[in-house]
Parts: C-alpha cells; sequence; structure tokens
C-alpha cells in the first residue's frame, strides 16, 4: 500500500500529469512539422512566471506543466524548420522517448550498469560503424567540448608518458589545428596544462583546409627547437564553413611524424555516411568526436568520442579509489570518462537507430546536403547576392546580400539583425575572413526546400527595406 503521507507529493496522479504532459508534447511536435511565421514575444504570463520568486506553496501539476510548455514555446526552438543559425539540434521525437525513459530509470553509468553499460558500447560501435570509423574504446559525453578534451587527454598522455600525475613540469606541448578548429579545441588545450599559446594555427588552402605541407614544416621546427608534439587536431566539418581537413594527408603527415591525430567531427562526421570520399583516411586517425545531437538529429546532449585504440582513455582516467572499488577487475566508466556522474546518453542513440533505420539517417543527411546545394546555386544564379568562391562541402553556405551601391559589410550586419528581429526564418551572421557574411546551416530532417527558398526570399525582401530607408 502507497504511503500517502509521503513527501513531494502531486495533486493529480502521476499518470494523470504523465497524460497531461504527452498531449503537451504531442502539440509541440505538431507545431514544428511547418514554420512558424514569427517568433512569438514574452508574454505577461510568461514575464510574471520569470519574475517570480522561490514558490513555497504547490500549484496544481497541470497548471505548472502548462506553464512550463507556455514557456519553452515562446523560447528560441531550434527543432523547427528554419532555424538555420549556428548549428542547431533536431529534438528527433524518438530521441526525446529515449531521454524519457532514461531520466525515468535515473542510471548513473558512472560505475557499472550491467545492460545499459553493454548498451553504450554497442552505440559507440554503431556509430563508428556508421561514419566509418575502427572503435576499440569510447564513450557518450555531454558534447564536442568534453570530446575533444577526452581525446586530447588521451594524446597528451601517449606524448608524455605519466603527465596527469607529475604534470608537464618542465616539457613544452605542442598541439596543432586549422586556423578555424573550434573554439572547444583551445579550451581543452588551456584545461589540460598545454596553453592556447602552444596551439599551433595552420593556415589554410583555397578550400579552407589545414595544409598539410605547412603541418609537416611545423611540426619539424618544433621538434628542432626542442618541443614535443602532441597531437594534431583535424577538423571533419568546421563550424564557420563546413571545410573538411584533407584527413588522409594529414595522417600521412601524423604517421611520419609519430603524432596523434585526433579528427574533431562534432558536426560534420556524420555526412561520412553519405560522402565518404570526404573523409578518405578518417580510419587512420587515433581518435575521431561526433555529436550525434548535431547531424544525427537527436536531442541535446549527445557527444561521442572514439579511439581505435583499446587501452587509451584508461591510461588517462583510471584510478583506484575506496568508495569505487573495482569488482572482477572490470573498468567502471569513471575509469576511461572525464565525468563521474553521467546520464545513459546512449539510449536515445541507440533507439534511434533500432527505430529508423541507418539507411533514414542517410537519406536525410544526404537530403540536407541537396538542401546547402540548391541555396547556393541559387543564390549564386542571383545578381543581388554573393556566395564564396568553393560550392559548400557539407551543409553550411555563407552567402551575402549586395545589391548594387551599398558597403556589403554594414548592410550584411544590419540584415542580419533586421531577419532575427522578422523572426520568419532564424539566421546568423559571421565573420569570414573579416567580412560579414550570413551563414545558415542545414543540420534539420524537417527542411524541406520551401523553406531554403524562404531563406533568400526574406533576406531580400528584408534588404531591400534596409537600402530603401523603410526599415
Amino acid at each position: 500500500m502507497i504511503d500517502d503521507e509521503r513527501p513531494l507529493r502531486l495533486d493529480a496522479p502521476r499518470e494523470e500529469a504523465l497524460a497531461h504532459a504527452a498531449r503537451l508534447v504531442e502539440e509541440a511536435w505538431r507545431s514544428f512539422d511547418r514554420f512558424r511565421p514569427e517568433e512569438p514575444p514574452l508574454d505577461q504570463r510568461v514575464l510574471e512566471l520569470i519574475r517570480a520568486g522561490l514558490p513555497e506553496d504547490a500549484v496544481p501539476v497541470h497548471e505548472a506543466l502548462d506553464d512550463a510548455a507556455r514557456i519553452l514555446d515562446e523560447s528560441i526552438a531550434q527543432p523547427r524548420p528554419r532555424y538555420f543559425a549556428f548549428i542547431g539540434s533536431s529534438g528527433l521525437p524518438i530521441g526525446a522517448i529515449g531521454d524519457l525513459l532514461a531520466h525515468t530509470y535515473d542510471i548513473n553509468l558512472a560505475v557499472d550498469a550491467r545492460a545499459a553499460t553493454v548498451v553504450e558500447q554497442q552505440a559507440v560501435r554503431w556509430i563508428g560503424e556508421f561514419v566509418g570509423f575502427p572503435v576499440a574504446s569510447g564513450a557518450f559525453t555531454s558534447g564536442g567540448t568534453i570530446s575533444n578534451l577526452t581525446a586530447l587527454a588521451a594524446a597528451r598522455e601517449r606524448a608524455l608518458p605519466g603527465s596527469r600525475h607529475a604534470g608537464l613540469g618542465g616539457e613544452r606541448p605542442v598541439v596543432y589545428c586549422s586556423e578555424e578548429v573550434h573554439y572547444s579545441v583551445t579550451r581543452a588545450v588551456e584545461l589540460l596544462g598545454i596553453g592556447s599559446d602552444r596551439l599551433r594555427a595552420i593556415p589554410l588552402d583555397p578550400l579552407r583546409r589545414l595544409r598539410p605541407d605547412l603541418l609537416a614544416e611545423s611540426i619539424a621546427a618544433d621538434r628542432a627547437a626542442g618541443e614535443t608534439p602532441v597531437a594534431v587536431v583535424a577538423s571533419a566539418g568546421t563550424t564557420l564553413t563546413g571545410a573538411v581537413d584533407d584527413l588522409d594527408a594529414v595522417a600521412d603527415v601524423c604517421d611520419e611524424a609519430g603524432v596523434w591525430l585526433h579528427v574533431d567531427g562534432a558536426y560534420g562526421l556524420p555526412a561520412a555516411a553519405v560522402r565518404p570520399e570526404l573523409f578518405e583516411g578518417l580510419a587512420r586517425a587515433d581518435s575521431c568526436s561526433v555529436d550525434a545531437h548535431k547531424w544525427l538529429y537527436l536531442p541535446k546532449a549527445c557527444g561521442v568520442v572514439m579511439s581505435r585504440h583499446r587501452e587509451v582513455f584508461e591510461e588517462s582516467f583510471s584510478h583506484e579509489q575506496g568508495y569505487l572499488p573495482h569488482q572482477q577487475h572490470e573498468l567502471h566508466a569513471a575509469d576511461i570518462t572525464l565525468e563521474y556522474s553521467r546520464p545513459f546518453r546512449a539510449l536515445k542513440a541507440w533507439l534511434a537507430f533500432r527505430a529508423h533505420g541507418a539507411h533514414q539517417f542517410r537519406d536525410a543527411i544526404a537530403r540536407n546536403l541537396e538542401e546547402a546545394d540548391l541555396l547556393y546555386r541559387r543564390a549564386q544564379s542571383s545578381e543581388d547576392f554573393e556566395v564564396m568562391d568553393a560550392p559548400p562541402q557539407l551543409s553550411i553556405v555563407p552567402f551575402r546580400h549586395a545589391p548594387v551601391g551599398v558597403a556589403v559589410d554594414a548592410h550584411n550586419e544590419r540584415l542580419a539583425d533586421a531577419i532575427l528581429a522578422d523572426g520568419r526564418i532564424y539566421l546568423a551572421s559571421a565573420l569570414i575572413d573579416g567580412e560579414v557574411w550570413l551563414r545558415p546551416c542545414f543540420v534539420n530532417f524537417r527542411t524541406t526546400d520551401e523553406d531554403v527558398e524562404a531563406i533568400l526570399d526574406v533576406a531580400r525582401e528584408l534588404g531591400a527595406r534596409l537600402t530603401s530607408g523603410a526599415a
């Protein structure tokens, strides 16, 4: 018999609360099926809620759930089909259901969790197979920042054995990357004691890829000067332009120099399942990362870090503590990962591959690539838009509105603000080689060709208002 005096009671049966929440979720999913004509302002109810102090007394659970849904609906939701800013998530419905199940059981994957531990290992292998990377060890993380930090910790321990215990002392470690590397790599080298001043940014070729010849020269010069090369971070889809480094050529340099190669594929690596020729050499990397909450469409947070070496993460993180005994000499996840309390992030990826199959994911990625190509071709053929010289390698398409007689940078800076204020599409600007560009990214399975066309339609309409002085 359930104790009616138990703490943290709701005013309605939990089954009723769950059913009400399910109706709210269903309404949200329906609203994501088509674009929203504007982003609504915060209404009076939401303003009252966010100004309120700590509640001492309970409100009816239905009221609290409705208020939560109202707040979410008046927030910027990345799953909407015309969200093109940054590199968003899609909130795949089966992934959201997976999160509900995982959080209901509240499994902690810091220690052995029996079936859940095995499923995480299986899901890591599946993602490795999907992108074409031979996984020997790996884990789910909160995202690219922790994935890159984890991989570089392994690289540091390989280059400087024992440094996790003794520190870097008088060592002079160096890490190499593209000029357009994600800032998470800078954070990682700072946190690992290598220092961002010792992060060598290698210049780019005309396709905005790291130049392997200059990389080789930099490694050789550092070695001659008594520095210790720790790792090269190649990009499999830069955040700024979607460039994919020549992984095979970079792997040649790393093999010859004996330097760890990490591939940061947080954004772009899922495209290897559709365009493997762009990622030739991936299997030669020592480690790689991918964010399943980006181009595998899952809800945040769902990153993965993988290595083709079996014990590298153990060498970097394993330890013995009295409160965390090892039974039968088996490792806990805390022995190969940075985090302790870890939710069962892998379940949503495992469930999504079971429910949709790898083929549907490939089709969705291929469609996003086609949408990027469509935007590039339409903008390129228009007299009032500019695109970059090279077509997009992946699904980021920088373009600019450039009607005759305007100061293009200032105009596009104002246009980006006007687009956000307008609300029909959500789009951000980016600074590329000192110039202001509009930078849509296609990583949403809900986006249609009509949504792609709307980007240019809205930009042209608002741009015309700005040039006419009507805005």
